[in-house]
């Protein structure tokens, strides 16, 4: 059996499709061919291609494959004319070239510029031209208040830049060069990806405060936060889930200023629509000069805000997975007193894969806390599988697994916080929590658990054995095997 599109979902999107769907067929000896069993259909949301497969994509194709074995099981397919499914609508469709995703700077508006970036989201991107080098964007945002000479970057925040369009302007977050010397091939933050190639920006750089008050959809921002009925909601929306050292240097800040306000009991961490945390930038760590000592930082830094999240004593924290979290992500939301997601997450909380990384951000702490030790070996040792929500709920590692799509998860968290935050508990609670956290801290200082996880992380990234930098220049240039990866270096 197969799943497939009636068309390209990058069809889809360049076209500004409303609706889309999966089929499930009995396959024949034909490219993705074969009798309908199944199929299921959905609204396009105003998303990259990567996105729409993470939630839309995946829910229908699990829905259609299910009613399909339903279906075979019952004698009902495989046979014409007892097949029930009407045949989708649509027309094959050739693969989408780059002349099709090309961008004309000049004439192209904004709707247009970001239809054809967010079909090319994940892969293989949009290839361009920025200062004489030819890359491919990913990443795009709408921009409402900034305007220039189509195609001339304006401005530049957080390591995205801002490009004027023929009718306004767009944010680009990261860039991969097509050819490079420097052997970069591969995505980062568009001000890095332009620097490694010897481009200077001079276009101004424009802070955004995480709790600027900008209309939602008027510029891009990574981190931001509001407030509402008692509750502190601080977003923080990081390209694929990775976490550079300047980040978490940035997000550390944003939850000082969240933790500082006195009129919210409660702080609600969301991630991204796709992604909640997925640990230290392996990217930005491989692009560095020095990569252990860009990955010592990086770890220290994740771990800085994960000890700031553990040590509130002035509110309840709540971590919301609306997207998955895996390696360093994982303690990252663990660090909360409630952690929550969406009924399709995915977690991995493991990091043995990059090379036996032995990881931080608390973990040896976080995970026993709720979980005990021999399951915290079970999860953090090879084999390991990533668990799904509700798995994880049954383990103990989230409290509750709610909501069917992002917009359902999102109301219901809203609705719980505020009842944490207005329960006439709020004191007591928290006083059980400062001595719940002062006996751990009896028992076994945090600094502890960290001194212990740093000094195993110490010898991956210094010492003798390469086989982190070997496994992460792996997983940065999507290579198969540490022979590839040799001949590459040579």
């Amino acid at each position: 059996m197969a799943i497939v599109g009636p068309s390209s979902l990058d069809w889809a999107i360049e076209l500004g499709m409303v609706e889309w769907g999966v089929t499930a067929l009995l396959a024949n000896g034909e490219f993705d061919a074969g009798e309908v069993v199944a199929t299921r259909s959905f609204l396009m949301r105003e998303a990259g291609k990567s996105s729409l497969y993470t939630h839309e994509v995946r829910h229908a194709a699990i829905e259609a494959l299910q009613d399909a074995v339903g279906k075979i099981v019952a004698g009902d397919a495989g046979d014409g004319d007892r097949r029930t499914e009407a045949t989708p609508i649509g027309r094959a469709r050739p693969l989408m070239s780059q002349h099709v995703r090309e961008i004309d700077w000049q004439t192209d508006g904004t709707d247009t510029l970001i239809r054809k970036v967010r079909a090319g989201e994940g892969h293989p991107g949009v290839l361009d031209v920025i200062g004489g080098c030819a890359f491919h964007l990913f990443g795009v945002y709408r921009e409402r208040n900034l305007h220039g000479t189509p195609g001339e970057i304006v401005a530049q925040r957080n390591g995205a830049v801002c490009r004027a369009t023929a009718d306004g302007a767009v944010w680009i977050t990261h860039l991969r060069q097509r050819d490079t010397p420097t052997q970069c091939y591969f995505k980062l933050p568009a001000t890095l990806a332009l620097e490694l190639a010897g481009i200077e920006l001079t276009a101004p750089v424009i802070d955004a405060a995480p709790d600027a008050r900008l209309p939602a959809g008027d510029t891009y921002r990574e981190i931001t936060y509001e407030a509402h009925a008692g509750v502190g909601y601080l977003r923080f929306d990081f390209y694929n889930g990775a976490m550079s050292t300047d980040q978490c240097l940035r997000l550390r800040e944003a939850y000082g200023h969240a933790r500082a306000q006195g009129n919210t009991r409660v702080i609600v961490l969301l991630g991204g629509d796709d992604y909640f945390s997925n640990g230290i930038h392996l990217n930005v760590i491989e692009a560095a000069e020095d990569p252990g000592a860009e990955s010592w930082r990086n770890l220290n830094a994740i771990d800085d805000l994960v000890r700031d999240i553990v040590d509130t004593e002035s509110h309840r924290v709540i971590s919301a997975l609306g997207g998955d979290a895996a390696a360093g992500g994982v303690p990252l939301a663990l660090a909360a007193d409630y952690v929550v997601a969406c009924q399709d997450v995915v977690l991995n909380p493991y990091y043995a894969h990059m090379g036996g990384l032995y990881g931080s951000e608390y973990w040896t702490y976080l995970l026993p806390r709720r979980i005990g030790a021999t399951l915290t070996a079970r999860l953090t040792q090879a084999p390991f599988n990533p668990m799904g929500a509700r798995e994880a709920v049954r383990l103990g590692v989230l409290d509750a697994a709610f909501g069917t799509d992002l917009a359902g998860f999102r109301a219901h968290t809203r609705r719980l916080a505020e009842r944490v935050g207005n329960d006439g508990l709020h004191r007591a609670r928290l006083d059980d929590k400062r001595r719940r956290r002062a006996h751990d801290e009896r028992t076994k200082p945090l600094q502890a658990y960290r001194t212990e996880e740093l000094a195993r992380c110490l010898e991956c990234f210094f010492g003798r054995d390469r086989s982190y930098h070997d496994a992460r220049r792996r997983f940065v240039y999507k290579l198969p095997a540490a022979e590839t990866i040799l001949r590459q270096a040579a």
